[in-house]
């Protein structure tokens, strides 16, 4: 079978959760012996590979917000027109709209006979999603929370079907002697992109004095962002604050490929979080490398973390995630118990595996 996924934003390795989901679902697909590239907009980077197909007739800046391209797709005719030549010519059996708008699924310019599937990885209600969930025969989602979340919202989900997402990186966890090791010395280890939701100037503010270890922040820098200039005003902001916190490090971003090594090496994770996430990739990458997370118990990550780290209720605060951290490092038992139980939570969550239940709801989109 011949898969495409529309993501005008992708980019390789782009720290971004939606885009690891698709090429760590396209790689899956790959190993199934199927054909599956991702359709995106120009400009090209060094990285792209084989699976990675730009679109001449619409150009993104980096980074872009949504307005960027509202103006640039006033006159929408020619993207559509290549889009739904490009899958013509690549004889394409099903395209994944990877979100109403970064996605196109509003527009859904797919040739006759091929199957639409949209994927809803974030919550919204407006008529671009309206528009595209007409398009769709079939509607996949990232987690049961995302189907809760839009139902309450007042959205249609019967019959959305859940597929999570995928690791892109293997790594090998450390032995139980190196977690003993990290518990007693290892660093706090914190990824996160450079949005204000994802807590991180909240977190910074509330430091212990005597915690007593290293604290290491990555604050990566993806190629959309909600108003222009945000991302650089979120890390000069937790600059200012790690400044004159000793033993705290605000790293600059890395290569994703190297992030699961990094936090494979951190005591514990911190995933601080004010809005839910909708599936939690940071939280599955630190999971798989045996690292116990601690984070605020909002959208899916209590049902994917559960007895791998420790979950606090949002009204506690910042201060009672760090003092939950804390607990839990000098709790022995508790915490090799944690990084037992962490590779467990995501053993469905190879590529392989997602990439099947993904072709499970193919196979009843085109049955």
């Amino acid at each position: 079978m011949n898969i495409a996924f529309v993501l005008l934003t992708h980019n390789p390795d782009e720290p971004a959760g939606i885009e690891r989901s698709v090429a760590a679902l396209a790689r899956g697909l790959h190993g199934l012996g199927h054909e599956a590239f991702i359709l995106a907009a120009d400009p090209p980077t060094p990285n792209d590979g084989d699976d990675v197909l730009r679109l001449r007739s619409l150009s993104l800046p980096r980074p872009a917000v949504e307005g960027d391209l509202t103006v640039l797709l006033a006159d929408p005719r020619p993207v559509e027109d290549e889009v739904r030549r490009t899958l013509a010519e690549r004889r394409v059996d099903v395209v994944c709209w990877v979100d109403a708008v970064w996605g196109l699924g509003y527009l859904a310019p797919a040739p006759a006979g091929t199957t639409s599937v949209l994927m809803v990885h974030v919550p919204r209600t407006d008529e671009p999603l309206l528009r595209s969930l007409e398009h769709a025969q079939e509607v996949v989602t990232v987690s049961p929370f995302m189907v809760r979340d839009m139902a309450e919202q007042g959205v249609d989900t019967t019959g959305w079907r859940v597929v999570p997402n995928a690791l892109l990186h293997d790594v090998t966890a450390p032995s139980p002697a190196e977690r003993e090791e990290q518990r007693g010395h290892g660093p706090v280890r914190i990824v996160a992109r450079a949005e204000p939701h994802k807590g991180i100037a909240e977190l910074l503010r509330a430091v212990p004095t005597d915690l007593g270890r290293a604290v290491e922040i990555v604050l990566a820098e993806a190629g959309f962002e909600y108003w222009p200039g945000m991302q650089r005003e979120v890390i000069a902001g937790c600059q200012a604050l790690a400044a004159g916190l000793p033993g705290v490090q605000l790293l600059a971003g890395m290569p994703w490929q190297e992030i699961p090594a990094f936090l494979a090496g951190a005591a514990v994770t911190i995933v601080s979080s004010t809005s839910p996430e909708t599936f939690g990739n940071v939280a599955a990458e630190a999971l798989s490398v045996g690292t116990p997370v601690v984070g605020y118990g909002l959208g899916n990550l209590p049902d994917l973390v559960g007895t791998a780290g420790r979950m606090t209720d949002l009204e506690d605060g910042p201060g009672r995630l760090w003092a939950d951290a804390a607990g839990l490092l000098a709790d022995r038992a508790g915490y090799h118990a944690a990084s037992t139980e962490g590779p467990r939570r995501v053993t469905g969550h190879s590529s392989a595996a997602v990439a099947s239940a993904f072709l499970d709801v193919i196979t009843r989109a085109r049955g």
